[in-house]
């Protein structure tokens, strides 16, 4: 296979189709996401300008196409929660293998460090059956492999193709864990350059 050009940006809230059409595939065919009926496009627009609000939505493109997006939001609503992220990821179905999560991942990563987030968080489907038609365990597999640990199992919380689902909850901390947090710095105070920074991909 040839080298693949993947670059990353912050997305718009014009990128909400492409985005949609990357969704899709996983509301439709998967268990990946507990979602029944794909967004729309007005929809998705709103959610991406809503996170932007406050925390980074980032797209990576490969030779020029959009192949996936990441982004991350507050675990909680409560004060205490500030310094705490949830992430979200997903790839294009054809572009999987390619090194994308992971240039994702590291670009969430340098933003939280630079909003003075602490620790990441990501809700995962699961499946005990190894066999399942709608879920694979990808995605517990890439958390690990990029240092996150499993920090709790919810049981059948996820109805879904009339079968139930699990919610594994993997956790990151971020360096060390300081004794006391410097405030939360919204997306929208970061400098152009920190926020070039954090979409470096080297």
């Amino acid at each position: 296979m040839k080298n693949r050009n993947i670059t990353l940006r912050m997305a718009v809230p014009d990128d909400a189709k492409a985005l949609v059409a990357v969704y899709a595939p996983y509301v439709l065919h998967t268990a990946v996401t507990y979602e029944y009926e794909v967004p729309s496009a007005d929809e998705f627009r709103q959610r991406i300008a809503h996170t932007l609000e406050n925390y980074p939505y980032v797209v990576a493109e490969v030779d020029g196409e959009i192949a996936g997006y990441a982004y991350t939001g507050r675990l909680g609503v409560r004060a205490a929660f500030a310094w705490a992220a949830e992430t979200s990821i997903y790839i294009r179905e054809d572009m999987h293998g390619l090194g994308i999560g992971r240039k994702l991942y590291d670009a969430l990563e340098k933003f939280s460090q630079v909003q003075h987030i602490v620790t990441l968080h990501s809700a995962i489907a699961w499946s005990d059956d190894v066999d399942d038609p709608w879920l694979t365990r990808g995605s517990p597999a890439f958390h690990r492999h990029l240092g996150f640990t499993e920090t709790a199992h919810f049981r059948h919380c996820g109805y879904k193709f009339d079968r139930w689902y699990d919610l594994l909850w993997m956790e990151k901390t971020l360096g060390t864990l300081p004794e006391k947090p410097k405030p939360f710095r919204p997306l929208p105070v970061l400098t152009k350059e920190e926020c070039s920074a954090c979409l470096d991909r080297k």
